[in-house]
């Protein structure tokens, strides 16, 4: 491996361990190869993130998206610019990650630009599978997989319920930025409003509310967690992880739905580091 190339690992890998907080745990198991390919995508997810996020002008993170594609285009033509793009490019090369899932996932964030609300869960799913399932499919290239179409449909729910986690536990913060992810339709059928919404109210409709969408979340994982089997034993242990933490945020927000309205829902590293030990453990048994 070339000096610069090691350097733009390296950044990724900064970037991951800074921002990554609950996947990092789950990185840290994987083998050296891996773990350096999964950080060089997760900086370039967290680029695209990072431009629709920030305060400014729509139009102008419009333009700097469209400055994303063609800098990945020219990224998988063999002509990156920068630490992310010269990572990512090598990752791509070396696990034979399909460019299509990359954007996909520009798609998905660009979502963000011009949709702050879903009318139903069938288009609250599609956003779901372009920003967090399509992340777990380029995952699944870097870990390798038995059973290709199981793995992938399993793949592709688990990011849907980390996903779907990431909504629930981020009601306020999205709020904060005029984004609300709960489809309207569910929330007009429990009788709670946008506005009560921004009024803080934690009363029955909401806390109903709150139940059907955790206990749709679990579904989702119930499917994705059938992944496991199907991943050699590092990757088991890191998905294990990973989603470990995201059911026990998961499970925080069941027992105590108007919290997401008071702060975020998190683990704190003691909890995250047994986890990611004990899903290590559990990897050596076999499924």
């Amino acid at each position: 491996m070339t000096a610069s190339l090691e350097l733009a690992y390296a950044h990724c890998a900064q970037v991951a361990r800074r921002e990554a907080k609950n996947f990092y745990y789950g990185f840290l198991l994987l083998p050296p190869r891996q773990r350096r390919a999964i950080y060089a995508a997760y900086a370039f997810a967290r680029l695209c993130d990072d431009i629709v996020d920030e305060e400014g002008d729509e139009a102008d993170k419009a333009s700097r998206l469209a400055q994303v594609r063609r800098d990945l285009e020219r990224c998988l033509a063999g002509q990156p610019e920068g630490p992310v793009f010269t990572a990512l490019h090598h990752a791509v090369n070396a696990f034979s990650i399909p460019p299509e899932y990359l954007f996909r996932l520009v798609d998905g964030v660009e979502m963000d630009l011009h949709q702050r609300r879903y009318e139903t869960f069938r288009d609250l799913e599609r956003y779901c599978y372009l920003v967090a399932s399509v992340v777990g499919l380029i995952c699944i290239e870097v870990f390798g997989y038995r059973g290709a179409e199981e793995a992938r449909r399993r793949a592709a729910d688990l990011g849907i319920a980390l996903q779907l986690t990431n909504i629930l536990r981020d009601v306020q913060e999205d709020l904060g930025r005029d984004r609300i992810y709960i489809p309207r339709e569910e929330m007009a059928a429990f009788g709670y409003s946008e506005e009560a919404l921004r009024r803080g109210e934690t009363g029955p409709a909401f806390r109903r509310l709150m139940a059907f969408q955790v206990e749709r979340a679990r579904e989702y994982y119930r499917s994705g967690l059938r992944l496991l089997p199907l991943l050699p034993r590092r990757p088991r242990a890191c998905v294990g992880a990973m989603a470990g933490i995201y059911l026990n945020i998961l499970e925080r927000i069941a027992r105590r739905p108007e919290a997401v309205l008071q702060e975020r829902v998190s683990l704190g590293t003691g909890a995250k580091l047994a986890l990611a030990g004990r899903e290590l453990v559990r990897s050596v048994v076999p499924l």
